[in-house]
């Protein structure tokens, strides 16, 4: 029997010349991808000429001019050089257009262009597939289901749990401020919130911020057979675990409370202008879309809708840093999309009236305790990070406020 063997020469020959092959095909394959790569910039620039910017770098677009401490400097800069929108490359084949303009935020916002999937698609495994990730006719099945549930007459009977939850945050606060004047409240006023909500969305009765669990229960909030009175609660509504219409043992019936509290809404909208709790949201474009003034773009590009800019746009608000509730007060005028900080249109927030009534709580018992002032030293630096937060926390001084009567017959 004889045995062919495949001499070294003729193995190492077979080789190169697949490798060649192979670099061959992966050559190709980058040339092409370079071809689509070029044409899409090219597809970019002409799509996107009618809308200014600065200049760009052909392969990181704007990127040095936004890798700082912080990403709304140079977005203020932006919205006072161009008053509508601008462009903003963020690669040399990816650019999106930046909208702060009141106008186009009524064009954008009165239409159903969905989220841009790249940019939302992290944020599903974090909150699920609700709200604010649905499109299409699922999103309005659930909206038109969810929607009764935050009826303002409804949403008044949460005034009183809203109120126990601020509570066990100040009572925290004075034992702290004993301490020390000096306070970090980002972390407490989050704890509050997240307390409110398990206790409106889910009869939780035990307290979060007290890190207790539901059948410890607490003084003044049995944990077996829920609140006192709560079947009556059950029976009236004809909902399970949901308050009643009024909770008069705070001294005052809930409308006409939060109702009187005028200038304290007057600060809050004022301070949610200046520091919208959402500065931007992202759109994909659908179709094309033409603009009040004749700009138009066509399908496929990316819009971020800037709603920090538009607060901050010189031309929509004048002297657009400066606090001053009175732009807010009856009889003010100002363009319906000019302010919001819940959005707008058909996709505005749904929980933005208990969000108001929360904080008008919150403030409203606060401003009772504590007097407040900034610390100085530790100047809060705003950034955006799917939501607008402070990057180094947020300080504050407090001192407590002598009232023998508390504030359990305020609110």
């Amino acid at each position: 029997m004889s045995v062919s063997v495949l001499s070294p020469t003729r193995a190492l020959g077979g080789v190169s010349g697949l490798l060649q092959v192979v670099s061959l095909l992966g050559l190709v394959l980058l040339l092409l991808k370079a071809a689509q790569l070029y044409l899409r910039r090219q597809w970019l620039l002409k799509a996107l000429h009618q809308f200014p910017s600065p200049p760009s770098h052909w392969f990181y677009g704007h990127k040095k001019e936004f890798q700082k401490e912080s990403e709304l400097p140079p977005l203020l800069e932006r919205v006072e050089k161009y008053p509508k929108a601008c462009v903003r490359w963020l690669w040399g084949t990816k650019a999106l257009v930046l909208v702060y303009d009141p106008d186009y935020m009524k064009v954008f916002l009165g239409r159903s262009d969905p989220k841009p999937h790249r940019t939302y698609k992290y944020l599903a495994p974090w909150i699920g597939t609700g709200l604010l990730l649905l499109e299409g006719q699922k999103w309005f099945q659930h909206r038109r289901m969810l929607t009764p549930a935050f009826r303002y007459d409804i949403l008044k009977a949460y005034v009183g749990i809203m109120a126990d939850s601020v509570r066990v945050m100040l009572d925290k606060w004075e034992e702290l401020v004993s301490q020390d004047s000096h306070l970090e409240i980002f972390g407490h006023v989050s704890l509050m919130t997240l307390d409110t909500i398990m206790k409106c969305a889910f009869s939780h009765q035990g307290s979060v911020q007290m890190d207790r669990c539901s059948d410890q229960g607490e003084e003044g909030s049995p944990a077996e057979g829920g609140r006192a009175g709560e079947g009556e609660e059950q029976e009236a509504l004809g909902l399970p675990g949901h308050p009643p219409p009024c909770q008069s043992k705070y001294g005052l019936p809930c409308r006409d409370h939060l109702d009187q509290m005028r200038y304290t809404t007057m600060c809050i909208k004022e301070a949610m202008r200046l520091y919208p709790p959402v500065p931007f949201i992202g759109r994909e474009l659908r179709k094309p879309i033409t603009f009040p003034d004749g700009r138009s773009l066509p399908a496929g590009i990316l819009v971020s809708l800037s709603f920090y800019g538009l607060h901050h746009n010189p031309n929509v608000w004048p002297n657009p840093e400066v606090f001053d509730p009175t732009r807010f007060s009856p009889g003010s005028t100002q363009h319906s999309y000019a302010f919001l900080p819940f959005s707008g249109g058909s996709r505005n927030c749904i929980g933005k009236q208990f969000a108001m009534n929360e904080l008008k709580v919150a403030v409203a018992l606060t401003l009772l305790r504590f007097e407040l002032s900034p610390d100085p030293s530790r100047v809060p630096v705003p950034t955006p990070i799917m939501v607008l937060r402070s990057k180094n926390g947020i300080h504050l001084q407090l001192r407590k406020l002598s009232d023998p009567g508390g504030d359990k017959d305020k609110l």
